[in-house]
């Protein structure tokens, strides 16, 4: 892996931290303000639609698309990005680069016809619209995803959904207009991972119905919002089906292998910034006569978390750059790899930056706590850490009796 980055990657993280440092970072009250009281939590906080604004006055907008689709960075690239959007939680959303809105977009960019292109990729594209992902359920072991009962059977020229659905991130958003579901169209397909398809449902579609908005750890994720969805005969056209039927599988891992890569990177810049609270926060206070700083159990803490972060941030390079130069089949086990350390690594060094802060590192004051939350979100979102070390120790397995 060649970890030179190019003058123009420089260039442009430079500039994304300024604008960070500028201009989002300083606003992280005034974003929790704008929600806590506004008419409806849902909507787009004023703050987020100016700062879009000036996001896209400078050039730093839909960062995250794809070469093959015209964009301008590889994956190695937009991963440093990544790591420093990754430092407020919400951030994302002002460059146009975030979950599940990007996933969406790329599977929209790969697999979507002409029509579905300009009916809701181009929207999306421009900011206009949010979009949702549905496949978790909350009736079934999610983690493993062959086990989902939502129904897409074909009638006539449409297809019609049954099934709930919940933590569709996105879905309670005020301008979420497109829902990606995944379902069963052949459930009795003798092969589980061809019983699946994915299909588009505009979120106004009749027969869909927003059960409840689930918390997670007491954080609701407004404006964006953990929505549980009831789809209760819902039709759409049969056009609306994405590749075809029993492709689902096929779908997903095209979407979720760059995802990964974000999602991980987000988390290393949220790592960071935890250590660099606690880094200022250690020389701020003394306990029994001497600062924070020159205790040693504090210094440990330090040492190990830089070490963690910088262990997670050139794993999940590497798998950036093995997708760039052999593609996501070849990355598999680097992707799964990052899966496992990354989430993990980041709420450890965030429960230390917590513990080094005291009762504040709880509360609103500072962003830590949100940080958590994030953290142990991802490790469920995108496949379960233990979905993900027990696919990597059978292919190791394999392929070490394989070889020998």
């Amino acid at each position: 892996m060649n970890v030179e980055l190019s003058e123009s990657l420089r260039h442009r993280m430079t500039q994304l931290q300024a604008f960070m440092s500028e201009h989002v970072e300083p606003m992280e009250s005034v974003f929790r303000d704008e929600i806590a009281s506004a008419e409806n939590r849902f909507s787009t906080p004023p703050i987020v639609q100016t700062l879009k604004i000036k996001a896209q006055e400078q050039g730093l907008w839909n960062l995250f698309k794809p070469l093959a689709h015209g964009g301008e960075l590889t994956n190695f690239e937009y991963a440093h990005l990544a790591e420093i959007m990754g430092r407020v939680w919400w951030a994302p959303e002002v460059f146009n680069c975030n979950a599940p809105d990007t996933g969406n977009m790329e599977t929209l960019m790969l697999y979507g016809t002409d029509a579905h292109k300009e009916r809701w990729l181009k929207p999306l594209l421009a900011g206009e619209i949010r979009s949702g992902f549905s496949m978790t359920e909350p009736d079934v072991a999610s983690s493993d995803a062959t086990n989902v009962r939502c129904s897409i059977q074909q009638d006539g020229d449409d297809y019609v959904i049954n099934g709930t659905k919940w933590y569709t991130t996105g879905g309670m958003r005020d301008t979420c207009e497109l829902l990606i579901v995944m379902g069963k169209t052949d459930p009795d397909n003798p092969n589980r991972h061809a019983q699946q398809s994915m299909i588009l449902v505009p979120k106004a579609t009749a027969g869909v119905r927003i059960v409840r908005h689930v918390t997670t750890l007491g954080y609701d994720d407004a404006p964006f919002g953990e929505a549980t969805i009831a789809f209760e005969n819902v039709r759409v056209p049969k056009e609306n089906l994405l590749l075809g039927e029993g492709r689902g599988f096929e779908i997903a891992q095209g979407r979720l292998g760059p995802g990964r890569i974000h999602h991980c990177m987000r988390l290393v810049g949220a790592a960071n910034r935890a250590l660099e609270l606690m880094l200022d926060r250690v020389e701020q206070r003394s306990t029994f006569g001497r600062k924070l700083s020159e205790h040693q159990s504090i210094r440990e803490d330090i040492a190990k978390s830089w070490c963690e972060i910088e262990q997670a941030r050139l794993l999940t390079l590497k798998a950036a750059d093995t997708i760039d130069r052999q593609g996501a089949k070849a990355a598999w086990a680097l992707i799964s790899a990052i899966k496992i350390i990354a989430p993990t690594m980041a709420q450890t060094v965030i429960d230390r930056s917590i513990q080094a802060h005291g009762g504040a590192g709880l509360t609103a004051d500072f962003p830590l706590a949100e940080l958590f939350n994030y953290a142990r979100q991802i490790r469920l979102a995108d496949g379960p850490d233990q979905v993900h070390m027990m696919a990597l120790g059978r292919k190791l397995v394999k392929q070490h009796h394989a070889s020998s």
